[in-house]
């Protein structure tokens, strides 16, 4: 028996108020009492207009990770499905609020509702359609009945400013001039909060649009490239990574261990070259037809990228034409794992799908160069 797997239902949920870019230290705070030098140059290159952040001015959390997951689940099932329906809760995230227990467990305690099978998936982007997948083949194999995948993210907590207030004092000490490392800095400019969820059953909705899962392919590179995003660890001169425990406990704030770091170098040099060899494959795999692609939903960390990406796809014979695009950095930010569910929930509400047309996603993640692409077909 062939079966399929739909997405039915979208919820997201976004905390608080959009945060211009102009409001940003006024949520994240001062390092070292000072304004961004880099903040205006970060800022223009990736064209991110507002975000969310789950924090007021004062820099109070006002959600946890664990919360807006649960609130986007939540909202999720008010318009299908019950709590104490849930089959399997597929949860993903870059940023848990613990080691241990698991981000999904955590959100599933939030929630409530029946015993149900629950995964998590930590790391970057990725987790998201990481997450995806392994509810879609839950489902499609028949081992469940439904499966909702959330995936969520607060950045903030690692954003604020007080957070680089030890490793500050440190740098004070040996220089007139002490400033925070560029590749902890570009970070705080790029990310977001949020969440977004997902519900997969074996049938479409009796009304409105659902979309049917066709492939979810996954790929990772870390096999020839370092580490290029990271946090909890340092990189040495030879480009290895070294994780917290490696490091005397004084370091873990000194240091900023726990803070987001990026290697600019290599994020330019592979991001989107990768992405292209990776898609190369998965066209000859799947026998897909670039031209039958109605719309194009690329998770983008920065606006810096769309260009890239286009000229990648052109040079490769995939060119997809640009008013196929479908894009939301600008007005939600970079949401990491989260983003390309709230691409899809924004296009859901856009007005202008159609039953047949396709949508090609593409996750790219440059914690180690991973890539996702995953095909839907609304119907």
């Amino acid at each position: 028996m062939i079966r399929n797997v739909y997405i039915t239902f979208i919820a997201k949920y976004l905390p608080n108020s959009p945060v211009s870019n102009d409001e940003m230290e006024q949520y994240l705070g001062l390092i070292n009492q000072k304004p961004s030098l880099a903040r205006r140059v970060i800022l223009r290159s990736n064209g991110i207009q507002q975000r969310y952040y789950a924090l007021d001015k004062e820099g109070n959390v006002t959600h946890t990770n664990i919360d807006m997951a649960a609130r986007a689940v939540q909202l999720l099932c008010e318009q299908g499905l019950f709590v104490d329906n849930i089959d399997l809760l597929s949860a993903a995230t870059a940023s848990p609020e613990q080691v241990m227990p698991s981000h999904g467990v955590m959100v599933h305690g939030k929630l409530g509702g029946k015993n149900a099978e629950v995964v998590s998936f930590a790391g970057s982007c990725c987790t998201g359609i990481q997450a995806l997948k392994y509810a879609w083949l839950s489902v499609l194999s028949g081992d469940k009945e439904n499966a909702v995948c959330v995936a969520s993210e607060r950045f903030s907590a690692w954003m604020r400013g007080r957070y680089f207030e030890e490793e500050i004092k440190k740098l004070s000490q040996i220089s007139e001039k002490p400033i925070i490392a560029f590749e902890k800095e570009f970070l705080r400019w790029m990310l977001s909060d949020g969440a977004a969820a997902v519900l997969l059953q074996k049938e479409p909705a009796k009304s409105g649009i659902s979309f049917k899962i066709e492939w979810i392919d996954i790929c990772s590179y870390a096999n020839i490239r370092e580490t290029c995003m990271y946090a909890g660890g340092e990189k040495d001169e030879n480009g290895e990574l070294h994780g917290w425990a490696s490091f005397p406990e004084e370091e873990w704030l000194t240091k900023s261990l726990f803070s987001l770091k990026q290697d600019t170098r290599q994020l330019s040099e592979s991001i989107t070259q990768l992405g292209g060899l990776f898609l190369k494959e998965v066209v000859e795999k799947r026998k897909l037809k670039i031209e039958e692609i109605d719309w194009f939903l690329p998770h983008l960390s920065s606006m810096f990228f769309k260009d890239k990406i286009k000229e990648e796809l052109e040079s490769s014979d995939l060119s997809i034409p640009e008013e196929k695009w479908f894009i939301n950095l600008p007005t939600v930010g970079n949401v990491a794992s989260a983003s390309n569910f709230l691409m899809l929930e924004e296009l859901y509400h856009f007005g202008r799908l159609e039953k047949g047309q396709k949508i090609l996603m593409m996750t790219p993640e440059s914690a180690r160069f991973s890539y996702g692409y995953c095909l839907l077909t609304v119907c």
